[in-house]
């Protein structure tokens, strides 16, 4: 899983409805070649702000790869994916983005990882900067423009998918309202998510459905037990008293 693990790769701003608009035509029975070719088109005006406007092609299709974790997955993330692709058919539009959040962050788990340090900051504090997330991720990635660049990128994301919020002060953000997460197959797709953006494939449960990463969210309360009835590619291990350890099977 390593090269997942090492991508920066958000390279610019993925706006929400862009995440809708794939998914509708996955949902349609579009080929994945036939997508790449309509969000070519697709693209060609729309800027990262939300408004239209006239943009260079290689601005734009550096937003496809992100885009085709739907439509285009890695190998060990097809069968994430088709799960996905079935909640999603059995979700109204408006309910979407908690799905688009578990595929990017198995996917693109840098995102998972600004997500993480955004939420950890969110949970001292009201207000936090984007200098601070900066720090943080320069302790995991190092001290690299490309780090920061990205990391912006990700986070203005976050406010375009209205999760985050810009305050008064520039480069300042506040926590938007929490989407509550009433299914429990959403909550663990999202739990798996988490496994697959950690490169070991594991992690406490405690430390999965408490993970900062899901600030946006207040995810449905569940047991491991529960996990191990409904996921077959979930595996629970027990140990210590009653302590509870995630992984994805077939990992060591």
């Amino acid at each position: 899983m390593g090269k997942r693990h090492e991508k920066i790769g958000i390279k610019q701003v993925i706006r929400l409805e862009w995440m809708d608009h794939v998914l509708n035509m996955l949902l349609a029975g579009m080929e994945p070649e036939a997508i790449r070719t309509e969000l070519k088109d697709y693209l060609a005006d729309k800027k990262q702000s939300g408004g239209t406007g006239e943009r260079g092609e290689k601005t734009y299709l550096m937003a496809i790869g992100p885009l085709s974790a739907w439509f285009d997955p890695k190998p060990e993330l097809v069968d994430f994916r088709d799960h996905a692709l079935i909640l999603a058919s059995k979700l109204q539009q408006k309910e979407w983005l908690p799905l688009h959040w578990a595929i990017l962050s198995a996917s693109y788990p840098f995102w998972f990882n600004v997500a993480t340090q955004t939420g950890r900051l969110l949970n001292l504090q009201e207000q936090i900067t984007q200098r601070q997330i900066f720090n943080r991720l320069k302790e995991q990635y190092g001290d690299r423009e490309t780090v920061s660049r990205n990391a912006r990128y990700t986070i203005r994301s976050f406010v375009a998918w209205d999760v985050l919020k810009d305050s008064e002060s520039k480069g300042c953000y506040e926590k938007s309202n929490v989407l509550v997460i009433q299914d429990m197959d959403l909550t663990i797709l999202l739990l798996e998510a988490a496994l697959y953006a950690a490169p070991e494939g594991k992690g406490t449960f405690a430390m999965m459905i408490n993970s900062p990463a899901y600030f946006p969210f207040h995810l449905f309360p569940i047991t491991g037990d529960f996990i191990s009835r409904i996921s077959h590619r979930i595996e629970v291990i027990r140990y210590g008293l009653d302590e509870e350890l995630l992984k994805l099977r077939g990992i060591n």
